[in-house]
């Protein structure tokens, strides 16, 4: 299996950039119309290659704790660490508790599960991609007759 057929048929989760970036370099401003400064870092790669792994130091052996160089063939790995750059740009201007909310709610917890022996990286070692990655968690359709359990019973809300 080539590189080219990792993700044959791979489809992102609606509203899902597979790149994303700032279009113009700057992130909308928040509801109060206050400005908001250019992101420190112009892309999500930057970010992981400039900041977040030389910060993150951690042994890897691809047994227990791994990590994965090619992390960007990791549709989850992609979209987690997304979300940790775009909360580390909002975070940072906050100088009183900023990175401590950052650490503690969106970098810890998500490179926790990056890093685990169960996570998006299983199978492969820090400087070799899987030979065979993970596929996606199996699903059927629902039967049309299925109860929406998010509405109130009887039918309604709808």
């Amino acid at each position: 299996m080539g590189a080219e057929d990792l993700y044959e048929g791979y489809e992102p989760a609606p509203g899902f950039d597979a790149a994303p970036e700032f279009d113009d370099g700057e992130r909308p401003a928040p509801a109060g119309g206050e400005n908001v400064p250019e992101p420190v870092y112009g892309s999500l790669e930057q970010f992981v290659s400039e900041y977040l792994l030389p910060l993150y130091r951690r042994p890897v052996s691809g047994n227990g704790a791994t990590w994965c160089a090619e992390w960007w063939r990791h549709p989850e790995a992609w979209v987690r660490l997304d979300s940790i750059w775009r909360a580390w740009e909002y975070l940072r201007l906050d100088p009183a508790t900023g990175m401590s909310v950052w650490l503690r709610d969106h970098a810890d917890p998500h490179m926790a599960m990056l890093l685990s022996a169960d996570g998006p990286f299983r199978g492969c070692k820090p400087d070799e991609h899987a030979r065979r990655p993970l596929q996606p968690l199996p699903s059927t359709p629902i039967p049309a007759d299925t109860p929406d359990p998010t509405r109130p019973a009887g039918g309604q809300g709808g």
